[in-house]
């Protein structure tokens, strides 16, 4: 069975607790979403603002095989604002409980039937598709849900989708309710929120139930708790529900190999972090520390994995801690290049448990300096940081000084900086001006660990000329792992020179 996406990642995941998009993001998106086969696109919602119907033309514009959609009330306005941006339907929408009836619009069901017909009847008279969508429709009584629908229906409404806005049902009730739609001759799209959690449940319980579409956003963004993530929504179509033969029960047109750069590319535009244990698309959605589960995986990665992380785009890795075998810890030392023997991957191994009982996750830098120490292979290094000192404080300007040892000579140069990172770079940097001149392209931090002490990871990129290289150190203080993974740097572009 085919089922239909709608994405609705440009209006109600941009509605999203600080998320705004503007016209360029929205259009990258919007392209995204059309190269791995969305079927419609929400664009946003015309009536929303001036700047709302630049970007909904913007992507209108572009010929995208995507059928592109806005939002829109009960209200002749909003349709003649979606007309002017050129798209190709409107989903309206209709609240239909009591609640919302009584206090937010001060409507009776009748009032509320009415205006949801005449709106209906205009929007096809202008050759546009129309959605018919029931806000609150799990709250609302069945009959008159149903008599709006058909009434919407019989106005030329194409599809409807009863919308679970507040994520109150559960997989079961959800079955139950959508299949309550299916006579009414026109297509059944799922709407589900995520407030318990269960918006992905309850979006495959409703495609059991007969939906043929189903709404959702790209990482679960949305209002409140998000909407349902679509990536694990159409993952979960393809990879669980099969018949007795394995044939594919439902099938979508999505480029399932796209989906991690997707949601990478969302996750970026959007500035919406995105948890590591992010089903299908975290960081370690295929990440694996345990040693019994690194080898299981290694000899087959099925005992461990429900599907190959290169069918979404993503990639394994093993993750160094104190949980670490001696199979997934070789495995990441082969990554790195570097051979070890059986005693020395047993060195490697203990100092590693070691440093993970002190409660401290070892990164690839930490892994390589481990390995060179037991393999005796440290590179010999032109600069070397003996002493740095920093002085920084209320209305003192951040000052830093150095000690280094440039091929045994004695090299002491000071500084001052915007903040005692940046003084103690340029110190460095005077240090080493007379035979080096070094450009710092990017300078990313990361917080390896929580908490006060938390272990800092610095990542460098530099250049000298037409070589570029990175570099990194992790240490629990920011100045000295900023000044190690910049001498680090430095020396590596120094070497052959």
């Amino acid at each position: 069975m085919k089922i239909e996406v709608l994405d609705t990642t440009l209006r109600d995941g941009e509605q999203t607790p600080g998320i705004s998009l503007n016209t360029i993001k929205k259009l990258r998106i919007a392209t995204k979403l059309d190269e791995i086969g969305v079927n419609s696109i929400e664009a946003g919602s015309a009536i929303t603002s001036e700047g709302e119907r630049e970007a909904i033309k913007a992507i209108t514009s572009q010929g995208l095989n995507a059928e592109i959609v806005s939002f829109s009330r009960t209200l002749i306005k909003d349709v003649d604002y979606c007309l002017e941006c050129d798209v190709d339907a409107v989903n309206i929408v209709v609240p239909t409980s009591d609640l919302h009836l009584q206090y937010k619009l001060k409507k009776t069901q009748d009032e509320m039937l009415e205006d949801a017909v005449k709106v209906t009847e205009y929007a096809k008279d202008h050759g546009v598709k129309v959605e018919l969508a029931a806000e609150d429709s799990t709250r609302t009584d069945i009959q008159y849900l149903r008599k709006i629908f058909k009434a919407t229906i019989d106005a030329g409404a194409d599809r409807i989708c009863p919308c679970d806005t507040l994520g109150i049902l559960t997989p079961l009730k959800s079955f139950n309710f959508y299949k309550q739609f299916t006579d009414l001759g026109v297509p059944v799209s799922a709407h589900c929120h995520n407030d318990f959690g269960l918006a992905v449940a309850n979006t495959l319980s409703a495609i059991d139930g007969g939906a043929s579409r189903f709404h959702a956003t790209i990482n679960g963004l949305g209002e409140r708790a998000g909407n349902a993530a679509l990536e694990e929504v159409v993952v979960s179509l393809y990879t669980l529900y099969k018949d007795e033969s394995n044939e594919r029960k439902y099938e979508t047109d999505i480029k399932i190999d796209q989906i991690y750069s997707t949601s990478k590319l969302v996750s970026r535009l959007s500035n919406a972090y995105l948890a590591p244990n992010k089903p299908i698309v975290g960081e370690n959605a295929f990440a694996h520390e345990s040693g019994i589960h690194a080898d299981g995986v290694i000899k087959n990665s099925a005992t461990y994995e429900p599907i190959m992380p290169e069918l979404v785009g993503h990639r394994r890795k093993f993750v160094i801690g104190k949980h670490v075998g001696t199979k997934g810890l070789n495995n990441r030392l082969e990554e790195l290049g570097l051979e070890v023997n059986k005693k020395q991957l047993n060195d490697i191994f203990y100092k590693v448990k070691d440093l993970g009982d002190k409660g401290k996750t070892v990164t690839d830098t930490d892994l390589e300096a481990i390995a060179e120490h037991v393999l005796n292979i440290e590179q010999e290094k032109k600069i070397n940081l003996d002493e740095l000192t920093i002085v920084s404080g209320n209305k003192i300007r951040p000052t830093a000084s150095i000690k280094l040892n440039i091929e045994n000579e004695e090299v002491i140069e000071a500084d001052v900086g915007i903040g005692p990172v940046d003084a103690a770079i340029n110190a460095v940097n005077k240090g080493i001006k007379s035979f080096a001149d070094i450009q710092l392209e990017e300078y990313h931090v990361d917080a390896v660990t929580g908490g006060t002490d938390a272990l800092i990871e610095v990542i460098i990129k530099l250049s000298s000329g037409d070589k570029i290289i990175s570099a990194r150190a992790t240490e629990p203080d920011i100045i000295n792992a900023s000044v190690e993974a910049y001498i680090d740097g430095v020396n590596r572009l120094l070497e052959n020179k």
